[in-house]
């Protein structure tokens, strides 16, 4: 059966010629025809019928396997002509307004729809079809018009080309087609191509200021990310921290030849790669499987971060309704389930051996842009940059005036509430959170970073820019990490204290952590839940637990961690172990799956970004991912930023509400510190 493949879009958007440039390319490795629509209108009113006779003597021969025999419209004479034959092949491109319409959408794999704006298409269509056209042109424009009230081609498109914009190249439109699930079998030698890349590794000894190097890379980008070991200077003896966590930062953008965004949302994966916008329908992580389950290149020589370019970004916590939770209740400001840059080029530094590496992509080809970025790069790592210390000078931030989503008393009520479901016997511990937001006017999202970097520095800290919204992280949590080689390790955090400027104080709060019964009751549970999350892939009897109920210290706070190793069984998909695994059970409770119905309950509103987790999907085969936790989201909101902080703890039988509430406002502090920023007196 032939893969037809339409390619719709309003007069004048430029279809005909991606037709035709996209064929000639499928011919390299397919037999394939092409159907322009323009020949079977009868007449220039002729676009409802013309459909119709489209789908019943073109598109339902050809899905049958038949060639399609139709009447040619004989525009001087004005009626049918003689009768045509579209020969099947391995791919039929059918091109023309209406070619998508719904009648004919049953029938297709897929769907190309071309946009552009109506006075290019109006100079477009005149300057091709001459001036005959002209005085049609309304006419024409006016049936499209009434059809497209009715019909939405545009949202049931597989791919989207705006057209006349960036030159989309029907090299990117091919590219955009492997990516269909419907398209993969037939377009396998596409595919094997994508393969075809190489990674090029450049290393500068050097240790450039990291908010310096971000700036003058990163600051104009649209959407980038900097996954930072914003405490990489290195922490006192003593506070328990793994070494080698804080070694590596990476930087990158969505920029470049190869540069792409995926944002999921609904069920829907848009990947976006200059004028081209490939929708996926499927589930993420069968998504991310396809595009990252497998090692594609290999670490170069002399870099021993895992990270070898590929996707950066976070995965919100809606994602459980494909881990076995439910989907939360929608939200009209919720941001999507999940945001990634592909990273064609990087920035990693290398904090142990004072290193940078500069890393790229390459086909082969001679590529401009890489050497340009290539050389500014190197320019950005030369300048000198400002001495350590204070945040960096730029405008002031306003300080936030924070609400709480629950007071005090309301949060009280649901952790009595989640006490009564362990009391039951329907859950074992429940990890409750609630919010605190404001809005505040001309807040630079990566000053306030900046700001957070400053005052908690932490392992897993990391800044993600996307168009209208930032997440900004001093995460010291790091939820799962994936080797090339199949080494699997979580690190769950469970028990918090504050730190105290006394010193004496300080070491009492660290000590009523360490031998706290509660707060290790609290840890080993979710250590017992991630041993079974990691077994599901894990060769027989290779899951252990390294290290338990550690104490680890941090700028603001002890916090009490565990390490769980285990190892990859081979054929085991990578992908499926990040979604065992997930959302993190530091961040649910146990046993997982009832405990998160439990506080879909509770909580009612969607978590986003926060709970889930973010860092990199490596071309390597390796992933690195962090809890998104001590996190500040921020989303543009008519003229203004809105802050999103969530926070929240494990409840358990023996819980006492009230020092539960206390380590909210703990754990709130790192961040609200660094904004200059209180704790809401209405929440107390």
């Amino acid at each position: 059966m032939p893969l037809l493949i339409a390619v719709d879009g309003r007069s004048g958007a430029g279809k005909t010629t991606l037709a035709l440039e996209l064929a000639a390319l499928l011919r390299e490795h397919h037999s394939v025809t092409v159907f322009h629509l323009e020949d079977i209108y009868p007449g220039w009113d002729g676009l409802d019928d013309g459909i119709a006779r489209y789908v019943e003597r073109v598109l339902l021969p050809l899905r049958s396997g038949r060639p399609a025999r139709w009447n040619a419209w004989d525009w001087e004479e004005g009626r049918d002509g003689p009768e045509r034959t579209t020969a099947t092949a391995e791919i039929v491109l059918l091109e023309g307004v209406g070619s998508a319409a719904a009648a004919a959408r049953v029938h297709l794999d897929a769907v190309i729809w071309v946009e552009a704006d109506a006075e290019v298409r109006h100079r477009t269509a005149i300057g091709r079809d001459g001036e005959t056209y002209a005085p049609f042109w309304q006419r024409w424009a006016d049936q499209e018009s009434r059809w497209l009230a009715g019909d939405d081609p545009r949202e049931a498109a597989d791919v989207v080309v705006q057209g006349h914009l960036n030159a989309p190249s029907p090299r990117s439109v091919r590219l955009a087609l492997t990516a269909l699930p419907a398209c993969a079998v037939l377009l396998a030698p596409e595919r094997a191509g994508r393969r075809g890349l190489t990674l090029d590794c450049e290393r500068i000894d050097a240790d450039p200021e990291p908010a310096a190097l971000f700036r003058a890379l990163y600051a104009g980008s649209a959407a980038s990310a900097w996954l930072d070991s914003s405490d990489a200077a290195g922490a006192p003896e003593g506070t328990g921290a793994e070494p080698g966590r804080n070694r590596f930062s990476i930087m990158a953008d969505a920029g470049g030849a190869f540069g792409q965004q995926a944002i999921h949302r609904d069920g829907i994966t848009e990947i976006s790669a200059g004028a081209v916008t490939t929708r996926i329908r499927e589930p993420f992580f069968r998504w991310l499987d396809d595009v990252w389950g497998r090692r594609a290149v290999r670490v170069p020589e002399g870099l021993a971060c895992e990270f070898g370019l590929g996707w950066l970004g976070y995965l919100g916590y809606e994602l459980k309704r494909e881990t076995g939770g439910n989907s939360s209740p929608p939200a009209a400001d919720a941001l999507p389930d999940s945001a990634l840059i592909f990273a064609g080029r990087a920035v990693v530094i290398d904090h142990a051996e004072g290193a940078l590496f500069l890393l790229t992509l390459t086909d082969g080809r001679p590529d401009a842009e890489r050497e340009a970025w290539l050389a500014q790069a190197r320019r950005a790592v030369a300048a000198p940059g400002p001495a350590p210390g204070p945040v960096p000078a730029s405008a002031p931030l306003p300080v936030p005036s924070f609400a709480g989503r629950d007071t005090r008393e309301e949060y009280l009520a649901k952790i009595r509430r989640a006490q009564a479901e362990i009391a039951d016997g329907n859950t074992y511990e429940v990890c409750l959170t609630t919010s605190l937001s404001a809005v505040v006017e001309q807040f630079d999202p990566l000053q306030a970073y900046l700001r957070l970097r400053s005052v908690s520095p932490a392992p897993f800290a990391h800044y993600l820019r996307f168009p209208g919204f930032a997440v900004a992280s001093t995460s010291p949590e790091r939820f799962l990490r994936l080797t090339s080689d199949g080494a699997m390790r979580a690190e769950p955090i469970k028990g918090t204290r504050g730190r105290s400027s006394d010193g004496t104080e300080d070491a009492a709060l660290l000590e009523d952590l360490r031998t706290s019964t509660k707060d290790r009751a609290e840890n080993i549970m979710i250590v017992d839940l991630l041993r079974n999350d990691l077994s599901h892939h894990a060769v027989p009897g290779s899951v252990t637990v390294s290290r338990l109920c550690d104490v680890e210290t941090y700028a603001t706070v002890h916090q009490m961690v565990s390490t769980i190793d285990a190892r990859l069984r081979p054929g085991s998909a990578r992908a499926g172990v990040v979604a065992s695994a997930f959302p993190a059970g530091s961040m649910t409770g146990a046993p997982k799956i009832s405990t998160m119905a439990i506080l879909d309950g509770l909580e009612q509103v969607p978590r986003g970004p926060y709970s889930g987790a973010a860092g990199y999907f490596s071309l390597t085969g390796a992933t690195d991912l962090a809890v998104v936790i001590r996190t500040l989201v921020l989303r543009e909101d008519d003229g203004g930023t809105h802050l999103t902080l969530g926070v929240g703890g494990a409840i358990t039988a023996d819980s006492d509400p009230e020092d539960e509430w206390n380590e909210v406002r703990t754990k709130a502090r790192g961040v609200l510190s660094a904004l200059g920023a209180d704790f809401p007196a209405a929440s107390d």
